[in-house]
């Protein structure tokens, strides 16, 4: 399968400032992907705190360095916005790890993993549900990465944009199947009648 990658504006966020920016553009969308990354300990019974959370809209992808900046108020407020549709995969895991930052509430949240056996599809995993939705790959090769670096190379950033990125792409995917299935089925009403 052809690997498939984010090809939008990805912006790194490592100050309060350049957050606020950010969730400042974002509170002005109507749905966002997200995903989140974390440190990973070879040691046993050690783990990290989230090191980044990623939020994608269909063309910018906002990288938060949160083992830089924190779990700030501005981004707290964002989960926390009823107005906007937060898509994510897995997103128990990324909320219990984003909770050890800070407690946040968490408002109209979109969970693929709930809904996607309602489209036939049995899997659960990102890559495998984007493989069967839109036959791609998405490599996983910097998953195992250090998230804490100083700074994130270009790798990194494009797979950390990718995953939230995917998240969106596959809800729209799934409107877009159930709007086909809705004309498909369509009955007209009137055509029934005598």
């Amino acid at each position: 399968m052809p690997v498939e990658h984010f090809s939008g504006e990805i912006v790194v966020v490592d100050t309060a400032k350049s957050a606020d920016q950010a969730i400042a553009y974002l509170l002005t969308q109507s749905v966002v992907g997200f995903d989140t990354e974390t440190r990973p300990s070879f040691k046993r019974g050690k783990s990290n705190k989230v090191a980044l959370l990623q939020l994608a809209t269909e063309d910018k992808c906002f990288l938060f360095r949160l083992n830089k900046i924190g779990l700030t108020a501005s981004i707290a407020r964002f989960f926390a916005s009823e107005k906007i549709k937060k898509i994510a995969l897995s997103s128990k895991d990324d909320f219990a790890a984003l909770n050890k930052r800070r407690v946040i509430a968490q408002k109209n949240v979109f969970e693929i993993q709930q809904v996607i056996g309602n489209y036939g599809i049995e899997e659960l995993s990102l890559q495998k549900i984007y493989a069967i939705l839109f036959g791609k790959k998405i490599t996983k090769s910097q998953r195992l990465s250090n998230w804490e670096a100083d700074q994130l190379d270009l790798k990194q950033q494009l797979y950390a944009a990718t995953d939230a990125w995917a998240t969106l792409r596959i809800y729209l995917r799934l409107l877009e199947i159930e709007e086909q299935l809705k004309r498909d089925y369509h009955l007209d009403i009137n055509s029934t009648e005598k």
